[in-house]
């Protein structure tokens, strides 16, 4: 790593609590537990065709061999805490072998994503809500309000994320995210899977 990047590395870390909310970072944290989670629930095979670090690969395979209840759920917070441990790029990486195994098509999921960003800005900006009724007028204003109004509590309490999913169905309801594909065959689909990203090292 050159100089100029370690500084930007640092300059980064620096500024890290300028950038995302505390409730955006919790969220992104539970998003890759559930990642990880889904890792380890996959088939031998299946996961077999996922590219990952070492590391986690490890700790999955390891979490798969545990059967006792408290040993598993200890083990799965170390998955958790490796998945914390990849970069962007990374963590794309697996989310598109995952949807390469799962039969999800990249435009589904660029509408997933989509829907997850308005969701996004609909807890963090007021104006959002205005800006998306006025481009789906039919939608119903009084829902999308209580939905976004419980979802903040939710996130300002740190209950259970309930309100937090449901706007997530309400805009999938009202924007769609189209028809689903149909699976590949495996051999097709192993085609499709992304390499793993080279981490540049230190």
């Amino acid at each position: 790593m050159t100089h100029i990047q370690r500084f930007n590395r640092i300059a980064h870390s620096e500024l890290a609590d300028e950038g995302p909310s505390k409730s955006q970072r919790k969220r992104e944290s539970h998003a890759l537990q559930d990642l990880g989670e889904e890792l380890v629930n996959l088939g031998k095979d299946a996961l077999a065709r996922v590219p990952m670090p070492d590391n986690l690969e490890r700790a999955v395979r390891d979490c798969r061999k545990i059967t006792a209840h408290e040993g598993r759920r200890r083990q799965m917070q170390y998955v958790g805490k490796q998945m914390r441990t990849l970069d962007e790029s990374e963590v794309e990486a697996i989310r598109r072998a995952l949807d390469v195994i799962n039969g999800v098509s990249k435009a589904e999921t660029a509408k997933l994503h989509a829907l997850e960003r308005w969701r996004e800005r609909l807890l963090t900006k007021d104006e959002a809500l205005t800006e998306l009724l006025a481009q789906h007028p039919g939608a119903d204003a009084q829902q999308l309000r209580t939905l976004v109004r419980n979802a903040r509590r939710e996130q300002a309490a740190q209950k259970p994320p309930k309100a937090f999913r449901e706007l997530f169905q309400a805009l999938k309801d009202l924007l769609g995210t189209g028809s689903p594909s149909t699976a590949e065959s495996s051999e097709n689909a192993d085609n499709d899977l992304p390499e793993f990203p080279t981490r540049e090292e230190d």
